[in-house]
């Protein structure tokens, strides 16, 4: 009997390590699917919703989940059959942290608000609106419904009373946050504060290593294939080509509504996928030297910080405005506001002698703003942590 009591106190301890303290439960928006807002594979989509309370009840945070893109027929059916594609597959308990946290201790502005995780299940960073469905792959190319269909469920749950509204998310989902922008201000109650936070999806239109702009053509193939280019800013689209609209810094000088951006220098998605993309890396120089930045040789390493020079240019038109915020560390990483630690943990990165968590909630609420870019070359920052990613 004490070992049969032994046994189902560690499964209980198993269960509770695998779901996560304070998992919030999935919500499948059963009722899009007959709209055609579905994921890649026809299936409902799904968010976690953890509600407000206090003086949070009618604040609102909605964050996009990251993870890529797919470009065509082959990529996006190999990616239906996983979560990214299918809501069928995801784990249905999320656990809360960093930006989404519910403490005080580490959230002090948000953590008592409404706090959605949306979950990316288009690869098109919510934009793509293709009516047609070819019944050989069977290919639903959905994403703007889907979002649109996520936030009219949430309004229907009370954003519809929001004060204070915040549209962010990490990686292809902080893309997301920057395109849907303006459209999700413009739904809001017109007396609500709303604004936007970017985590890591400050892509650039940046030159590749040949000289080349390999993510510009990689864009191009995501707008062609999921018919994105209707969903895009039209303050972007009326005056430039749709793929180059998948780019912050071209929609960032029309952009109406306030927005932070928190991004690394270095960060580590893009010099693996716009700097070093392994198909014009024809001789693999770059193979380890991406992964690992210690691996570099001197001449790769003065790329790389060549890099930083690009970002900092492609930054231009959002360190003009006055409304928008920026927290650009020197660290080689890519999401940082999604834990805890990194967020507002003592070990997490600070730019200016402040954490992230200080500088997005001081620039929310006015207390301050917040446009510090960070010391100038790799390894500067000794608050900069290894490298993290969530997509």
């Amino acid at each position: 009997m004490g070992r049969l009591k032994q046994l189902w106190s560690s499964l209980l301890v198993l269960a509770v390590v695998v779901i996560g303290v304070g998992a919030v439960p999935i919500t499948y928006i059963e009722s899009a699917v007959a709209k055609g807002a579905v994921c890649l594979d026809g299936s409902a989509p799904a968010y976690h919703f953890d509600k407000g309370s206090g003086s949070g009840v009618n604040n609102w945070i909605v964050h996009m989940e990251g993870g890529g893109w797919c470009t065509d027929i082959a990529t996006c059916v190999q990616r239906k059959s996983t979560m990214k594609g299918s809501s069928k597959l995801m784990n249905t308990d999320f656990g809360f942290s960093g930006i989404l946290g519910g403490k005080q201790s580490s959230n002090p502005d948000f953590y008592n608000w409404n706090r959605i995780k949306v979950r990316y299940c288009d690869g098109s960073s919510f934009t793509g609106d293709i009516e047609a469905v070819d019944p050989g792959n069977k290919l639903f190319f959905r994403g703007a419904r889907v979002w649109r269909a996520v936030i009219d469920d949430l309004m229907a749950k009370g954003m519809s009373n929001a004060q204070n509204a915040i549209l962010s998310g990490c990686s292809a989902g902080a893309l997301a946050a920057i395109l849907h922008c303006d459209q999700f201000n413009s739904i809001l109650p017109s007396s609500a504060n709303v604004k936007c936070v970017s985590d890591a999806g400050f892509f650039i239109h940046g030159k590749d290593i040949t000289g080349g702009s390999y993510i510009e053509s990689y864009y191009s193939k995501v707008v062609a294939t999921h018919g994105s280019a209707k969903s895009l800013p039209s303050s972007c689209t009326s005056s430039m080509k749709p793929e180059l609209c998948f780019f912050p810094q071209y929609v960032v000088k029309t952009l109406q509504t306030p927005l932070f951006v928190i991004n690394a220098a270095f960060d580590s998605w893009q010099i693996k996928n716009v700097l070093a993309p392994t198909s014009v890396d024809k001789s693999k120089a770059w193979k380890t030297c991406k992964l690992d930045l210690k691996k570099c040789t001197a001449s790769q390493l003065q790329t790389v910080q060549g890099y930083r020079d690009q970002m900092l240019a492609a930054l231009a038109p959002l360190r003009a405005s006055t409304t928008k915020g920026l927290f650009l560390d020197s660290c080689h990483a890519h999401c940082q506001g999604g834990s805890a630690s990194t967020w507002s943990g003592a070990d997490g990165p600070q730019v200016g002698n402040t954490k992230m968590a200080k500088a997005v909630g001081d620039w929310f609420y006015g207390r301050s703003a917040f446009q510090n870019i960070d010391c100038s070359s790799l390894n500067c920052n000794p608050t900069c942590p290894a490298v993290s990613t969530e997509d």
